[in-house]
């Protein structure tokens, strides 16, 4: 008898019923030594009692259910084909013909499962067992051609939640499902259930991208549109219809003109003042997909009509600052409407001043002459034209320009001409402002001034940045600012704080010329936060722009980094390793320093142990990493309080150049943008803040008017 090529392997069980042969030299109790190899047998190290065979890993523990059976416990082999696991499911059951049948994920949408999406099946997932995609979808479509209209109903109660799957959409679509449901569509025999059941289906087949929306027929597009204009009953039929039109908005243009010209926008105004959260935003989704769609002219034409209607102030009361949460479509659409309400000022902020242009002149003359206009009088009558051109070169350099002809600064794009709208509108909405900025400058030395037009363009171009003025839009963002929505100009006026802001700044830092782009980064991140100016970008500027402190805050966090590194702060007392020193460390220079470790990465609570007492040291932990010689060495500390923990790592932080990232830190900076900012525009209005209490008023002569309950009337 030939004897196997390959050596037979010891079995696991084989192994562990030998336990009692082991070896008498020292050991672990009960310790299985490895056997030699005797008689073919290839040598195994057996395992420690307690241990298990880890299980394969393209096999997966599910469960599968099925209507009015038990359930089964299999272990699903992965690399076995679906039509094998298929069959033998239905052989433990006792089913005939398994092409017949399919798994579905029992929880979600009951997905089916196929050879590409199997992936997901994990341990412990539950399977059902049910009728094939195509076979269900050609039940499903029969039951749509049903006489009786119960039957259509159910059916299409039964293809809904279907249709949201791949692989069965494009089963129902190959059998002309979609024609079938445009039929149940067009002829709007039924405008409650069955028709809201048609239009959710058939939007959900769509989705999937098989057919093209292109595709659709006009005098469908202008059913659905009927269902919009016309009211109805079944408060469920015109979301269903806004949506669909939004998706044929923004994937075919043809379609979307069509739309356009059939949906009125007070038709859409309508819908908007309906206190139904779901109409709404599905009336806002039909109305911005109808803007994108528009040329920039027409897009005008449309917001201005909206303003007129009174949907800004709409929008900011019912749908803002409605008692209900909004949810994030609706915040998402509302981005999508500001980022094409400030899409319109892109033309101007990419157009540079004309030097020829004799409007743009004049709007020129018009900004001098509001500031210097009694000087002008009085000194320019009877000058010749010489020395009126001298002199108006020179008031052009008292507003700030760079150059004696105002327009080759206005040459840069952006701003461009928005810049030049934004001084016009300053000069003309705050005249007293606008001459008390000009005039207190003119007054100051040279190196003092804070030149307006300079600090306009460049404050011009800071919120162009901060908000994205003339980026596309989002498929995703919802951060958009309530104060576009509070009214109008909003954009106009937001430069007018942040002008005055810069003056404001600019005197209390006594600052230069050279100082002028720290000042002017300082003013953008400092906005207002009335309740119609909060917005979130303004709270994420000092992230995307160096410089974005206030200059009572510089002065704040200058005087905490002093007395973060005084002398008697910086003793070794917070220092574990070294507080048997009576003297100061070594100075170390800052170019030095590599890095801040906090918490466990610090090398002196490295090797501690996980207790609570050791915990605690974690949290207040430190270290400094700095280059002494050509090795790298540690300042180790252990702050003595939370407080002087924040302290310490925001300074050395500040010092490395990286952000201050603690939680004290972020306080702060949210304290500050919310109540220093409010005191400036209190002082910005001249309205006087004083700096004691108001004395508490004497008390009255008599008191009677006090009334005495425990009294009875008769």
């Amino acid at each position: 008898m030939a004897r196997s090529r390959s050596r037979p392997r010891v079995r696991d069980t084989e192994v562990r019923s030998r336990k009692g042969r082991t070896s008498s030299s020292p050991g672990a109790p009960g310790q299985v030594r490895p056997w030699p190899q005797v008689h073919g047998l290839q040598k195994v190290q057996a395992p420690m009692p307690g241990w298990t065979m880890a299980p394969p890993r393209n096999v997966v523990k599910i469960a599968i259910q099925m209507r009015d059976a038990i359930p089964q416990l299999i272990q699903l082999d992965q690399a076995k084909p679906l039509a094998a696991v298929l069959k033998e499911v239905c052989d433990a059951w006792s089913l005939t013909h398994s092409e017949r049948y399919a798994l579905q994920f029992a929880d979600g949408h009951r997905r089916y499962i196929t050879e590409n999406n199997r992936a997901e099946i994990k341990n412990g997932s539950i399977l059902c067992l049910s009728t094939a995609p195509d076979l269900e979808a050609e039940q499903l479509l029969g039951g749509l051609q049903s006489d009786s209209r119960e039957g259509r109903r159910e059916a299409l109660r039964r293809l809904v939640p279907l249709a949201s799957d791949m692989t069965f959409a494009r089963e129902v679509i190959s059998r002309n499902g979609l024609q079938r449901l445009g039929t149940i569509i067009e002829d709007g025999d039924d405008l409650g259930e069955v028709l809201a059941l048609s239009l959710r289906a058939f939007s959900e087949l769509m989705e999937h991208g098989v057919v093209s929306w292109e595709t659709l027929s006009i005098p469908f597009v202008r059913k659905v549109v009927c269902y919009v204009n016309m009211n109805l009953m079944d408060a469920s039929v015109p979301p269903l219809a806004l949506g669909l039109l939004e998706s044929v908005t923004l994937s075919s243009p043809a379609l979307g003109q069509l739309v356009k010209s059939e949906v009125p926008l007070d038709r859409l105004l309508v819908h908007l003042q309906v206190m139904n959260q779901q109409l709404q935003t599905k009336a806002m989704a039909l109305l911005t997909a109808l803007l994108q769609g528009a040329s920039p002219v027409e897009r005008k034409h449309m917001l201005d009509y909206l303003w007129q209607r009174n949907l800004r102030q709409f929008i900011y009361k019912n749908i803002i600052h409605s008692a209900a949460p909004m949810g994030d479509e609706m915040a998402h659409h509302l981005y999508v409407l500001q980022a094409l309400m400030l899409g319109l000022l892109e033309p101007r902020m990419r157009t540079p001043l004309d030097p020829y242009s004799q409007e743009q002149r004049e709007q020129l003359q018009v900004l001098r002459q509001a500031a210097f206009e009694v000087e002008g009088e009085s000194s320019g009558a009877g000058l010749s034209a010489d020395r009126r051109r001298s002199l108006c070169a020179r008031e052009f350099r008292k507003l700030g320009f760079s150059n004696s002809n105002p327009a080759q600064d206005l040459e840069r794009v952006p701003p461009g001409l928005l810049a030049l709208d934004n001084m016009l509108y300053f000069s003309r909405n705050a005249p007293s402002a606008y001459s008390r900025f000009v005039l207190e400058n003119s007054s100051r030395e040279d190196k003092h001034e804070c030149p307006f037009a300079r600090g306009s363009i460049q404050l011009t171009v800071l919120l162009c940045e901060l908000l994205r003025v003339g980026e596309p839009c989002s498929e995703t963002a919802q951060d958009f600012s309530p104060m576009f929505f509070g009214q109008d100009q909003s954009f106009h006026e937001l430069f007018c704080v942040g002008i005055q802001l810069l003056n404001k700044t600019w005197k209390e830092m006594r600052a230069t010329q050279e100082d002028f782009d720290k000042i002017s980064c300082g003013s953008a991140a400092c906005p207002p936060t009335t309740s119609c100016c909060s917005t979130e970008t303004w709270r994420r500027a000092p992230a995307r722009l160096p410089w974005r402190v206030c200059p009572s805050n510089v002065r704040q966090a200058g005087a905490g980094a002093r007395h973060l590194l005084s002398p008697d702060r910086l003793g070794p007392r917070g220092c574990q390793d070294c507080s048997a020193q009576p003297s100061l460390l070594p100075a170390v220079p800052v170019a030095d320093m590599r890095a801040l470790l906090t918490g466990k990465d610090c090398p002196h609570v490295r090797e501690k142990g996980s207790g609570k007492q050791n915990k605690d040291l974690y949290e207040l932990a430190f270290s400094i990493s700095y280059d002494r010689g050509e090795e790298e060495a540690y300042l180790n500390f252990i702050a003595p309080s939370k407080r002087e923990f924040y302290l310490w790592t925001d300074g050395l932080s500040a010092l490395l150049g990286s952000p201050m990232g603690s939680e004290q830190t972020r306080l702060d900076l949210e304290q500050l943008l919310t109540m220093e900012t409010k005191l400036r525009l209190l002082e910005l209005e001249n309205v006087p803040i004083p700096e004691r209490p108001p004395p508490v008023p004497p008390p009255p002569t008599n008191f009677n008017f006090c009334y005495d309950c425990s009294i009875a009337e008769p």
